[in-house]
């Protein structure tokens, strides 16, 4: 039997139909790779660029003075065995965290639970609920030092009114975290939005029958909506975490670099900034900062490793 002779010239069949195919494809590449070009530039020359940079300077002696200086292991070797600082910034940032991430999804879950149980107004209490989210966190930060101030806030003034003790917010070195702690709180605006959408997909079917097997309010809570969203619950607490341990601005207006009375609200960020920008040494806050993502990176995986025991997801991984 003779077989079929793909034609040469032009036309509409033939091999020409897949060189056009191809050069459609590539044309609709080029556009593609065109609109993202700026984002492509600007992460290369503002995210890529000034990362790799910094784990050079890591490794360097570098004072933006004078040229950077090899300095190899040298800036983390002082880093683990002669900075004195330096723990005491981890000890506040671990605990900050510890304080900081289980209130902030248990009052975002509150509220979340709340509203979704409004039947009116629920709009306006959402919106009313999430503008602290939106509010500049330098502009946050100098409300809550009116607030918490120790001599006239409005919060010791009420204490003092009830006849209640008034801490030193801002000048007891046992108190300065919990200072922080509590201007931050209440900016958990997006953690609600997102327990918002994870209750609305609760099954409702699921509810009723454990309403027919006899569970009372507490019982569903706890055997239907906790494993329910609980997916969510773990991404809002990683990314608090996340968070938490990269805290800079609240602590930094309220207490500058200084960290406070005795450095009780020295965070790491802080520490790096004050090891940058005000004694010059770029060397040794790149270092500072890529030590702070390798605790990231550990505490991150931990949490993932142990999301298994409790994360459900209905295709039924935990």
């Amino acid at each position: 039997m003779a077989q079929a002779v793909l034609p040469r010239e032009p036309g509409r069949g033939g091999i020409v139909v897949p060189s056009r195919g191809r050069r459609r494809v590539s044309e609709e590449t080029v556009a593609g790779w065109t609109a993202i070009s700026p984002w492509v530039v600007g992460f290369l020359i503002f995210t890529l660029g000034p990362l790799i940079a910094s784990i050079y300077f890591s490794f360097t002696s570098y004072d933006m003075l004078r040229s950077p200086r090899w300095v190899g292991l040298e800036n983390y070797r002082r880093l683990i065995f002669d900075d004195a600082l330096l723990p005491k910034a981890l000890a506040n940032t671990f605990i900050y965290a510890l304080m900081h991430v289980p209130l902030h999804v248990v009052t975002a879950l509150g509220v979340a639970l709340l509203l979704n149980e409004a039947r009116q107004m629920q709009g306006f209490f959402r919106t009313i609920f999430y503008l602290p989210s939106m509010t500049p966190a330098v502009a946050t930060a100098y409300l809550w030092i009116l607030i918490l101030n120790p001599n006239d806030g409005l919060v010791n003034r009420g204490l003092r009114f009830l006849n209640l003790p008034a801490p030193g917010w801002t000048t007891d070195p046992d108190w300065t975290k919990a200072t922080i702690v509590v201007s931050q709180i209440w900016a958990f605006g997006g953690a609600m939005i997102i327990y918002l959408a994870a209750l609305k997909g609760v099954p409702q079917d699921l509810y009723e029958a454990a309403k027919l097997d006899g569970a009372n309010a507490w019982q569903r809570f706890r055997g239907v909506t906790l494993p329910m969203i609980s997916g969510a619950t773990f991404f809002i607490a990683t990314i608090s975490t996340i968070s938490s341990l990269n805290v800079f601005t609240q602590g930094y207006v309220m207490f500058d670099s200084r960290g406070g009375p005795e450095n009780s609200a020295l965070f790491v960020v802080m520490y790096l900034f004050r090891r940058a920008f005000e004694n010059f040494q770029m060397g040794y806050a790149a270092a500072i900062a890529w030590l702070l993502f390798l605790i990231i990176l550990v505490v991150t995986l931990i949490q993932f490793r142990f999301s298994k025991r409790w994360v459900y997801y209905e295709a039924g991984e935990t």
